[in-house]
């Protein structure tokens, strides 16, 4: 049997896929959540084999989640499930070592079928884009001094900030839980040496940095 955890903040939506993937017979759900903050104290102790994980909820997102549970237990694997096509998404979905990332739009027979497929251990990522992916962040391009010391993802937001998106802002565009952003915010003026939002907007905008695209 392949275990599966459901992580989707609407309860008829939750119903719906559970029943779905247990009508094959082979794929039992042990466990469910509305909340991106109990999913990811449950997931590690329940231990499925896929958590299939809403990308956008109201305290946070299926990503961070991800990325969380996979620090503690990374043969648990994420398969994201999203109402939006967005290139930030997948990216952070690749991030946080997410195994699969399909939009609810897909068929159900689909959806079962790339439930077995991750837990067999293959990748519903596509190659292309994953490779990208890794070869920016073991190829940075030539920067200046004061950005080598930010991660991938602190750069990201310093380039949203310079584009004047507020924490909510960013949080929504990147799924990641405000707190998150608010965090990662701190650090990267930490690490530049700044004390406002505002110094880190100007100093972004000097240096031409903008979020990948």
């Amino acid at each position: 049997m392949i275990r599966v955890f459901l992580l989707d903040d609407h309860e008829v939506v939750r119903r719906g896929l559970c029943d779905l993937l247990q009508a094959g017979g082979d794929i039992e759900v042990v466990g469910e959540s509305g909340s991106a903050a109990e999913a990811a104290r449950r997931i590690p102790a329940l231990r499925p084999d896929v958590a299939v994980l809403d990308a956008r909820l109201p305290d946070g997102s299926g990503i961070d989640v991800c990325r969380d549970v996979r620090s503690v237990d990374p043969d648990i694997k994420g398969l994201i499930l999203t109402s939006y096509e967005d290139d930030e998404a997948l990216f952070a979905a690749i991030m946080a070592g997410a195994a699969g990332y399909v939009l609810k739009q897909i068929k159900g027979t689909d959806l079962v079928d790339a439930v077995r497929r991750v837990a067999a251990g293959q990748s519903l990522l596509d190659p292309a884009v994953t490779q990208r992916v890794l070869e920016r962040i073991r190829n940075p391009r030539h920067e200046p001094d004061q950005l080598k010391a930010l991660t991938e993802q602190e750069r990201r937001i310093l380039g949203h900030v310079a584009d004047g998106l507020t924490n909510r802002q960013i949080a929504e565009r990147m799924y990641l839980a405000e707190k998150t952003v608010k965090n990662y915010v701190s650090s990267l003026l930490a690490k530049l040496g700044l004390e406002r939002r505002t110094q880190a907007a100007v100093f972004a905008v000097k240096l031409g940095e903008r979020p990948p695209r």
